[in-house]
């Protein structure tokens, strides 16, 4: 692991204090960039979003989805959660906190914005930092690729259709071409642009071209990764400061659903009788969220300054902690299931 993945949750934090910080001294500057939008899409967000998720496109490969039918329950698991389970039981705590639970403290309007905020949490399953769970569970790297691959896959067709619904069923009005448009900019395009860089590396220099440009764009990411958070935070900067409860309002779902979550995979895993180098990362895939991709269209869909994108930056507040702790926890009881076996596939197992 380098130095980033091991201090992750600290290089977040130090980057959620630098924009409260700044955002509070110099709002006129994150006044300045939110301005920078076209069809309701920020372009700084955007790009930022796209330095991110570029490195971990390239990595994803769909030929390894032909060997998954030799160990299928891992990957079964992992879908029924992500797309059968997940979305809706967010969206579910969501309607349950904001219009019940909290009603008296959170005016309606701010109440639907929320609930936005969490659905897209919800919708969008873990890409970019699966990997980082897997080799920090010591998980089988070729499986972990499989599910992300498949799990790509399917968000290019079902992201925007799940997520309209369930925004529809909580009363919030749906603008179809921007979550499209959304759904195109943020999985589609750089999906397509790392296949094709994909098969370009591997065709001029093979595994190891392909592992070097990866190593060369890592450091980008991990750039794009913390200016995005020191940005959410900043155009959050007065929420934060001036309602801190609101934070913690929403963070009490969202810690209700990823641990909720992981335990009914875990449980699941366990009756199955997973290996653990499966059974760590499908759970931990079904457990985490894109937020880079939910706090994307939360801001295209709603404005930077909504409650819908406070909510998916509350979900990355919250995410890297818990899923450190989670990991933590799968690490401790490797002994509750049953012995590693040997990768999918060996070639594969240097790109994770």
């Amino acid at each position: 692991m380098g130095l980033f993945e091991r201090y992750l949750s600290v290089w977040v934090g130090l980057c959620i204090l630098i924009g409260v910080s700044v955002g509070n001294t110099f709002p006129a500057i994150f006044s300045l960039i939110a301005q920078l939008e076209y069809a309701h899409v920020n372009l700084v967000v955007a790009l930022c979003i796209w330095v991110m998720i570029y490195p971990m496109m390239i990595q994803v490969d769909f030929a390894a989805i032909k060997d998954v039918g030799k160990r299928p329950k891992g990957l079964v698991m992992t879908l029924v959660i992500n797309w059968l389970i997940k979305p809706f039981t967010m969206a579910a705590l969501g309607w349950l906190f904001f219009r019940v639970i909290f009603a008296d403290w959170v005016d309606p309007q701010s109440a639907s914005e929320y609930i936005a905020g969490m659905i897209l949490l919800g919708v969008a399953p873990c890409t970019a930092m699966v990997f980082v769970w897997s080799q920090l569970t010591k998980g089988d790297p070729n499986y972990t690729l499989v599910q992300v691959s498949v799990n790509d896959l399917i968000m290019v067709f079902a992201f925007a259709p799940i997520a309209a619904f369930l925004l529809g069923i909580s009363d919030v009005e749906v603008p179809w071409q921007t979550l499209l448009l959304s759904t195109v900019l943020y999985v589609v395009l750089p999906l397509i642009a790392g296949i094709i860089t994909r098969r370009k590396l591997l065709t001029s220099g093979g595994e190891q071209s392909l592992n070097h440009f990866v190593h060369l764009l890592k450091p980008w990411s991990v750039i794009g990764l913390l200016f995005t958070v020191v940005l959410l935070f900043g155009f959050q900067a007065e929420t934060i400061l001036t309602h801190p409860h609101t934070i913690l309002l929403i963070a009490i779902p969202l810690l209700l659903q990823t641990y909720g979550i992981f335990a009914l995979a875990y449980f699941w895993a366990r009756k199955w009788r997973l290996p653990h180098n499966i059974a760590a990362p499908a759970c931990l895939i079904g457990t985490s969220n894109f937020f880079e991709l939910a706090v994307a269209v939360a801001i295209s869909l709603f404005g930077l300054h909504s409650g819908a994108a406070l909510a998916t930056v509350v979900g990355v507040l919250v995410e890297v902690p818990v899923m450190l702790s989670l990991v933590a926890f799968v690490n401790r009881t490797q002994h509750w299931f049953e012995p590693r076996r040997e990768p999918l596939t060996a070639p594969e197992s240097s790109n994770a």
